[in-house]
């Protein structure tokens, strides 16, 4: 008996790298064919029509029928809680990057202080 999917929201959905890359895929283009997206991740076709399955149901893409293919969008406002989570963490790595600037800028000005290291003529050790 396979297993059926208990994902019923955006983080559990989003936690499966399979389905990561999928996001990252339709995030890159307006809409893609399934076809298309077996082909550019190298996955087996049912695995990327259950992934997409699961996607679907938390409604962070949607399907649409053109012809006799199956064509994915991403909601892309469906993602919004993710981000708003993410977005807690901002002030962390904001902190982070000026400590490193602040590094930097003093490296640089002991750099620019101290005396420049005796220079070698070509050819002595």
């Amino acid at each position: 008996m396979a297993p059926t999917h208990t994902t019923t929201d955006v983080f559990s959905a989003i936690a499966e790298p399979r389905r990561r890359q999928i996001i990252d895929l339709l995030s890159r283009h307006r809409c893609l064919a399934v076809g298309t997206i077996v082909l550019t991740l190298g996955l087996p076709q049912p695995a990327v029509s259950k992934h997409l399955g699961v996607l679907r149901d938390v409604g962070i893409v949607s399907v649409s029928k053109h012809g006799q293919q199956r064509v994915y969008a991403l909601n892309h406002e469906q993602l919004r809680p993710v981000y708003d989570w993410i977005k807690t963490f901002d002030q962390y790595w904001n902190r982070q990057l000026d400590r490193i600037r602040e590094r930097a800028e003093r490296r640089a000005l002991a750099q620019s202080n101290s005396p420049e290291a005796p220079t070698r003529k070509k050819g002595t050790p």
